[in-house]
């Protein structure tokens, strides 16, 4: 090393874990052990450390002398639960990484905390694994936890997992309740997308099908837990993704600049042409810096930590990044992010956090909740503050640009961590841009004082939106006006959003052009999520031509939508003709008469079918109001449960 290297470069790089054609020398394979605070997560690793005869000599001999000192039962999870908080209240409470190897490879164990209050530790430890183990008690099946810590598992992109069903000593080996828990998990787990690679019977105290197969469960066919962690892959390196170089730092040796920082996603190369962000700036990589190694470097992929010097000399600073000319990253001022709170504080709209994303920070506000998820069913609820431990969908806005990707096109720049002042508070996945106005960023949402279900309990039923779509002439509006009239007979609040009667008032000033029905369908909405949050049942009868529209308002409303399709043929509709639309199109008095002029498609998603060919105006009112009445019901048992 030249002595104006600066020494703080070589530290960052780390040029031992590089091999002469500069890729990174094999490593253990991390894996993170996931479960609720009650299903022997401690007890696994335990007793598969001792299986795999990767405890220290003499270790498992001091373990037990100590046991026996103490007056207790020797619990496998003594191997690692290290602290006594955590031997006298039998909880992990940190995130605890242990090396073992198995006769095909080495592993680093995350073991990470199951117990709700240390979901931040879990989260820690999770972010740097490959794969994930979830273990699953077989007499309790899916606990909230184990919903919860695969939710976050699927967040942080870690979609390779084995599932161990654990205690079945309990279940006297039974193979059909093993068979239960296993679909139970595999239903989950299908519901975020996921599969899991393989899904195994186990009885981790007595070391059945852990390295060695149980001589309990002959109907066993598939792999021990080892065999299953020796076939899972490597996660992919994102190389061939866009090339995103986050500045840690910038060092200055002569009159040369050098940038640090590790390599995120792509591959650069001697020579490449950059862009720096967020100036915009172009340059081409002049050199690599590079020390203790036997060939020059010429070339970077994800996950190298690297030094480089640009043709130019840019003013460049730690927060920028670079990127490839040809692949420029996102910058916007708001975005919408799945975000886990971590604060005991609930995150409220209004809230001001700081946002870091790779190396760059930045202020920003919440300007709404956008809805909260139920882990359990992944159910959205709005109108409620995010709390410890909550999972939902934000809407963050900045003063400045943040520069980013989003979930789907590049994961590698697009998770972020909150903090307030320097603590941390939560985690998020951005998934995409939104546009908010100048005047809007200076705009903060105020929290009702009345909640929808204090509304709800006042009414004796939930505010929802009825979206009534179909053709002109299917029957929207006769079918709206009549439910309106029997769940006002019945007691409820219910009102109709014609779409005709929206268009003298509030979209007077729309025509019939895409752009057009578009605001329309926006404005209606809005205006219905309000009546909705008001605690209305509020009926939408507007025709929503395409998907996309009836997926914006979906999307606008959030919990409490329900789409009903208003099904009559065309032909039937043009027979029908109740305004005579269908006779003026024909002699082109109307312009863009949906179904004639103006495309129409039916509904790719439908809450409720109703057939005006096959039943009459009373039939389908019947069948929306025991849809209404279902409804209610269900939430309410959902609420008390």
């Amino acid at each position: 090393m030249s002595p104006k290297t600066p020494s703080s470069v070589c530290a960052f790089l780390d040029i031992s874990k590089m091999t002469n054609d500069n890729t990174p020398r094999t490593a253990p394979y991390p894996i993170v052990f996931v479960g609720h605070v009650d299903h022997g997560k401690s007890t696994l690793i335990g007793r598969l450390l001792h299986d795999t005869q990767s405890l220290p000599d003499g270790k498992f001999e001091e373990l037990k002398r100590a046991a026996d000192k103490r007056g207790g039962v020797f619990e496998w999870s003594f191997a690692l639960d290290a602290l006594q908080l955590e031997r006298d209240q039998a909880i992990t409470v940190d995130s605890t990484q242990i090396w073992f190897r198995s006769a095909k490879r080495s592993y680093l164990i995350i073991d990470a905390p199951g117990h709700r209050e240390f979901l931040r530790n879990m989260i820690t430890g999770a972010s740097l694994a490959e794969a994930g183990v979830i273990l699953v008690d077989v007499s309790q099946g899916v606990a909230e936890q184990t919903r919860r810590h695969a939710y976050l598992l699927k967040l942080l992109g870690i979609s390779r997992t084995v599932v161990a069903v654990n205690k079945m000593d309990l279940a006297k080996y039974d193979e059909a309740t093993f068979t239960k828990v296993s679909a139970e998990i595999t239903a989950y787990l299908k519901s975020l997308d996921l599969t899991a690679d393989h899904i195994i019977p186990i009885a981790a105290r007595h070391g059945d099908n852990l390295v060695n197969r149980s001589a309990h469960m002959a109907w066993w066919t598939g792999p021990t837990l080892i065999e299953a962690l020796d076939t899972l892959p490597h996660r992919v390196v994102p190389s061939g993704q866009p090339f995103r170089l986050p500045i840690q730092d910038v060092y200055r040796r002569d009159e040369e600049r050098i940038l640090v920082g590790r390599v995120e996603s792509g591959t650069v190369r001697l020579g490449d042409a950059i862009s720096l962000w967020p100036t915009g700036q172009t340059a081409k990589v002049a050199t690599f810096q590079s020390w203790n190694v036997d060939a020059p470097v010429i070339a970077a992929t994800a996950g190298q930590s690297i030094a480089i010097t640009l043709d130019r000399d840019l003013f460049v600073e730690r927060g920028q990044l670079i990127t490839a000319q040809a692949d420029k990253p996102q910058a916007d001022t708001a975005l919408n992010v799945r975000l886990f709170w971590l604060s005991h504080t609930p995150l409220k709209a209004g809230r001001r956090l700081t946002l870091k994303l790779a190396t760059a920070a930045y202020d920003v506000v919440v300007k709404s909740i956008d809805h909260v998820i139920d882990v359990n069913d992944l159910s959205p609820t709005q109108d409620r503050d995010l709390q410890h431990n909550d999972i939902g969908q934000v809407t963050l806005v900045a003063e400045r640009p943040i520069i980013h990707d989003t979930s789907g096109n590049n994961s590698a720049l697009s998770r972020a961590v909150l903090f307030d002042k320097f603590d941390v508070v939560g985690g998020c996945v951005i998934e995409k841009a939104v546009h908010v106005s100048a005047a809007a960023r200076n705009i903060h949402a105020i929290q009702q004082s009345v909640s929808r279900e204090d509304r709800a309990g006042r009414n004796g039923h939930a505010g929802q939106v009825l979206w009534l779509t179909g053709l002109s002439g299917a029957g929207k509006t006769t079918i709206a006006m009549a439910l309106q009239r029997q769940l006002f007979e019945a007691g409820q609040q219910a009102f109709v959003l014609d779409g005709d009667n929206v268009r003298y008032g509030l979209n007077s000033d729309l025509g019939f052009s895409d752009a057009d029905r578009s605001e329309n369908v926006r404005r209606t909405a809005e205006v219905a999520k309000l009546m909705a949050e008001a605690g209305l049942i509020v009926i939408v009868s507007l025709i929503t031509p395409t998907n996309a529209l009836r997926r914006a308002a979906r999307e606008i409303v959030g919990a409490g939508y329900h789409q009903v399709f208003i099904d009559a043929p065309l032909e039937t509709c043009q027979q029908r003709d109740p305004k005579g639309l269908y006779t003026k199109a024909k002699s082109g008095g109307v312009a863009q008469m949906t179904g004639v002029s103006s495309a129409w498609e039916a509904p790719d998603r439908v809450d409720l079918h109703i057939d005006t060919t096959a039943k009459s105006v009373a039939d389908g009112v019947s069948a929306i109001a025991a849809y209404v009445a279902d409804h209610n019901t269900n939430t309410a048992a959902r609420k008390s449960a």
